[in-house]
């Protein structure tokens, strides 16, 4: 229902008591018809703001950064890992290297061995020492025996002895000392079977 004139002359009141209500009335529906005006314009903002702030929810570049650095930290932990796992089968290598040496593996078999050996099962003690080292020696001994060279020293054969022909010259040939021992044996005796 609408304030008019009519309805308030209607009630008794007087033309100046009618102009000032009118006017008041004026002036708060002025004020009603701004504010709603603001609030419309803000509304229609809204409307943007949220398709905005939709379209941020949904854009994955927001929460990039996250996933950026959550799979640089993996990345650098497993390349730590893969690090000290390296240094640590290096370790292991030497000291395996030195095991087979002290089993008298030949020299040029050693890389050859060591190329075809799983490591990932040895593990190094506090000193820096292979653990099981003997069962490693015996595994070595039993495995890799065709590359251990054997040294045998034979004496010699008592059927068949080496031939002693004055001090190591060939057959035929004497030394210079024992031509001349045979000229001074021979001088000697040869003097006294004619006197």
């Amino acid at each position: 229902m609408a304030l008019t004139r009519a309805m308030l002359k209607g009630m008794g009141l007087t033309e100046e008591q009618i102009g000032a209500i009118i006017e008041e009335h004026t002036n708060v529906t002025s004020s009603l018809k701004d504010q709603i005006k603001t609030y419309k314009t803000d509304a229609e903002k809204l409307a943007d703001v949220q398709k905005e702030l939709d379209g941020l929810k949904n854009d994955t570049s927001a929460n990039d950064w996250q996933d950026k650095y959550e799979k640089e930290h993996k990345a650098f932990d497993d390349y730590k890992k893969d690090l000290a796992a390296k240094e640590k089968i290096a370790k292991v290598k030497a000291a395996y290297r030195v095991l087979l040496a002290e089993e008298k593996i030949g020299e040029k078999h050693i890389e050859s061995i060591l190329k075809v050996t799983d490591f990932s099962n040895m593990s190094l003690d506090d000193k820096g020492n292979l653990v099981d080292a003997d069962k490693l020696k015996k595994s070595i001994k039993d495995e890799w025996s065709g590359f251990i060279p054997t040294t045998e020293t034979q004496g010699t054969n008592p059927d068949n002895p080496p031939e002693n022909n004055g001090g190591g010259q060939p057959a035929g040939q004497l030394s210079r000392a024992a031509i001349l021992a045979q000229n001074y044996h021979n001088n000697l005796y040869g003097k006294v079977k004619e006197s």
